[in-house]
């Protein structure tokens, strides 16, 4: 039917009923212009004429064709008609199937060389998958026993008390309540010197390397970095565009006098002192010593990084590097995602009082602020003496969970892995027989459904025996006891039973 003195339009105003008419109408104009039933130039009915037909009111027309309007699809002529407009782009109008290129259209340009590096570094670090753990996944708290309805409690309580002003932006810094709970947490139990004003909360550890790569490195400064060691924190110094110095770890932690003979020269240098990441050794008082001497003498940067330190079974967590430095040198960072749940995002920065203001700043240009009910649920969670009961039954289920993995991987994975029970941490190394594979190994066991890191995804330039690393802490006991059966005999079928003999 012609509506008015238009072109012919036909509208289905019966389609997606929920979304608003105007939109509809809009919708089904514009599909009609751009697949070319409503040709360029073609005069519109008038929105009076168009409303009586379709039995809406008028404002909905006008509406939807001030919409068009304002889009470029039509246009206004004399004495107020309307008509498709003129001048659409022929790659816009689909009327008729476009031919195919005689030629395939080149590829956008790929990302910057910088982007590239990043994407290249430890590339086998992939996305962690959003399902519950399996087994051996590392790094995971035990999450089966979160004390989640206490934690929604606070929530609910914290977000009835919070005022208006909490909706704000809140401060870069962090909330000021939970800075203070950190600080007095740092102080008693790792020996942390620090006042609240050193605490920048971050969005979990990941960030909180990145901005301290940001606000002390120049693209091209050198960077000691263990090996193997995290790529996590490699990446975070290729992003801001620093040069890796691998430096060997031996059973004394980060060997600081190679690192001198390979560049001492370096900006900076990371390291996980308490239990080095992946090794599980604990850097030596000697080894310490000497690394606060080369930062304080080259003006450089200590990094340390105290990621799962609260979790020793043996004694208790050992003091940090950072309560030794006399020069102003070293970055503790630390994080809530072992300690509490990933999903929580949230760690921490303390940094020397000089480099307050260049972080924050940083921050605030990045991410702005940690998500304020998140914070004052966390603040609270401390406060009230909840924490650190947390952390004490943690630990002790996760040794129990040690225990029973050792246990059984001893038994059934024998002649096939060699393990040692680890004093402290989440996750544990098995080595593999000589001559095998171990990243190979580690996808033929991801397919069957068995989450293993190979340590040489770990490595950077050192020879290191294979192995895996497997954790345990977020691995209820019968799924340990399942995995280990399908670990033996999937390493079986891998290895062979001449690694029995």
């Amino acid at each position: 039917m012609r509506l008015g003195s238009g072109a012919l339009v036909l509208i289905d105003l019966d389609s997606d009923a929920g979304t608003p008419l105007h939109r509809r109408i809009y919708d089904d104009l514009r599909r009609q212009i751009l697949d070319g039933r409503l040709t360029r130039g073609a005069r519109l009915p008038s929105t009076r004429s168009l409303a009586v037909d379709l039995r809406v009111s008028r404002s909905t027309i006008v509406q939807a064709f001030e919409q068009l309007r304002a889009e470029g699809y039509i246009e206004s002529i004399a004495r107020g008609a309307t008509r498709v407009s003129a001048h659409l782009p022929d790659g816009l109008v689909r009327a008729d199937t476009p031919p195919r290129p005689a030629r395939p259209i080149a590829a956008h340009a790929g990302p910057s060389t910088r982007g590239a590096s990043i994407a290249r570094a430890w590339p086998q670090f992939g996305v962690v998958a959003e399902q519950p753990p399996r087994p051996f996944r590392t790094s995971v708290p035990a999450l089966d026993v979160f004390p989640i309805d206490l934690w929604g409690r606070l929530m609910a309580r914290r977000w009835r008390r919070s005022p208006a002003a909490a909706l704000a932006y809140g401060d870069t810094r962090g909330l000021a309540a939970l800075r203070r709970e950190i600080t007095d947490y740092l102080t008693q139990a790792r020996g942390v010197r620090c006042h609240p004003d050193q605490v920048i909360v971050t969005s979990g550890s990941q960030h909180a390397l990145d901005l301290a790569a940001r606000a002390v490195l120049e693209p091209g400064d050198a960077v000691w970095m263990e090996d193997p060691g995290y790529f996590g924190a490699g990446g975070a110094f290729v992003s801001a565009g620093a040069r890796l110095v691998p430096v060997p770890v031996d059973c004394d932690g980060m060997d600081v006098g190679e690192g001198l003979r390979r560049h001492a020269r370096a900006k900076l240098a990371f390291v996980t002192p308490a239990r080095q990441l992946p090794l599980g050794v604990t850097m030596t008082l000697e080894r310490r010593l000497a690394l606060l001497g080369w930062a304080a003498q080259r003006r450089a940067w200590i990094l340390e990084d105290d990621y799962d330190s609260e979790f020793r079974y043996s004694t208790r967590p050992l003091a940090s590097l950072q309560g030794l430095d006399a020069s102003n040198c070293v970055i503790f960072t630390g994080t809530f995602s072992k300690v509490m749940f990933p999903a929580l995002r949230l760690g921490y920065l303390v940094v020397p009082e000089s480099l307050v203001d260049a972080v924050t700043v940083v921050r605030r240009h990045t991410d702005f602020c940690a998500p304020y009910l998140s914070q004052a649920v966390m603040a609270d969670f401390m406060q009230e003496g909840h924490f650190e009961r947390h952390i004490r039954r943690m630990r002790s289920i996760y040794q129990a969970r040690r225990e029973l993995f050792v246990d059984l991987l001893r038994r059934e994975c024998s002649g096939l892995l060699e393990v040692e029970a680890p004093d402290a941490g989440m996750n544990l190394i098995a080595w593999l027989p000589a001559g095998t594979s171990d990243r190979k190994i580690s996808q033929a066991l991801r397919e069957e459904g068995l989450e293993t890191l190979p340590l040489s995804s770990c490595v950077m330039t050192r020879r290191l025996r294979p192995g895996l690393l497997l954790g345990f802490s977020g691995i209820r006991e019968p799924d340990l006891r399942d995995g280990v059966g399908r670990l033996a005999r999937q390493l079986e079928r891998l290895i062979g039973r001449r690694a029995r003999r």
